[in-house]
């Protein structure tokens, strides 16, 4: 007999505001208590001095945490000159300090040179993995490992404030996925010849996602609190803040098929539309119902990329 899951069943886009000194991995568990959710994943880990928006991806909503994982987003980050660090932000030990001699001007032409596409090594603190293991765990041994070199794009950095008596920086970054934003206030601390570390980050935007859609631990627990006192089931309230799972999948060409249409392509089928379709992944509906991802075949057809476990259930 197969094992049941633990939790309920639970489908959607919870955009999280995670809170400073925890990990993603910590806020998505929380939230994923919360829930009491048979499963979940977070689309792009935030350092625990991060805060801001860490979408968390629930039940089938997982099949799609790629496109988000894929997508740009935006950051306003407060950087202290004169200060380099170990981390580039102030988890980590100090290794140089220098008198900041920095006008506004200089500070705004070397922002600029920031702009559009470049190169960016990784950071040795950085999530991602060498030989199956982090780097930042090789980094907290001393050992220094070989990083690939990543295309990346800023589409805007702004300065939002200079202040001179603290030598603090604060700017707004809009950049593309997989960009470090230490790495880039540690590199311009270089240009200025001061040094420069991160001392606030906060994840203001995931692709469209607006900020003022995020939900805090505190208020899901505040609803699941609410719930037991009302004695009724927490998804009551608590489902009501989720997204739907296709708003990840905005930026897609949608094709609509027939509901008879979306059986076949649910069970793996291909599907004979008679029209020009667009290359890479296809948002499809069904009867005006989302049904998951499909691509174009060798024959032209639509076939499926992703599809709903459960709209297989529900046509069988």
């Amino acid at each position: 007999m197969a094992k049941r899951s633990k939790g309920r069943p639970v489908d959607g886009i919870l955009l999280l505001n995670k809170p400073i000194g925890i990990s993603s991995n910590k806020a998505l568990q929380q939230a994923k208590s919360v829930y009491f959710a048979q499963k979940a994943g977070h689309t792009g880990a935030l350092d625990p001095l991060a805060t801001g928006m860490l979408p968390i991806c629930f039940g089938e909503a997982t099949k799609f945490t790629q496109f988000l994982l894929d997508t740009d987003k935006t950051y306003v980050v407060r950087a202290k000159l004169g200060e380099r660090t170990t981390t580039s932000d102030s988890d980590g030990e100090i290794v140089s300090t220098k008198e900041v001699n920095v006008t506004a001007a200089q500070l705004s032409a070397e922002i600029a040179k920031f702009l559009g596409e470049s190169d960016q090594y990784p950071s040795m603190y950085s999530a991602l993995k060498y030989q199956g293991k982090p780097l930042y765990k090789y980094a907290r041994e001393g050992i220094e490992v070989p990083r690939k070199c990543r295309k990346i794009n800023v589409f805007s950095l702004t300065l939002d404030e200079f202040d001179k008596v603290n030598n603090e920086v604060q700017m707004t970054a809009h950049v593309s996925k997989g960009t470090y934003i230490r790495t880039i206030v540690d590199d311009l601390g270089e240009n200025l010849g001061c040094g420069a570390h991160v001392i606030m980050l906060h994840r203001s935007a995931v692709g469209h996602y607006p900020a003022d859609k995020m939900v805090s631990l505190e208020q899901l627990e505040t609803l699941l609190a609410k719930a037991k006192a009302e004695d009724i089931s927490p998804s009551t309230y608590l489902d009501e803040l989720l997204l739907p799972m296709d708003t990840a999948l905005v930026d897609l060409p949608v094709v609509e098929i027939s509901k008879e249409q979306g059986v076949s392509f649910s069970h793996g089928q291909a599907v004979v539309l008679g029209v020009e379709l667009p290359e890479g992944a296809i948002k499809v509906l069904a009867d005006g119902v989302f049904i998951g991802t499909g691509e174009k075949n060798a024959d032209g057809h639509l076939k499926s990329k992703r599809g709903l476990s459960n709209q297989q259930e529900a046509s069988e």
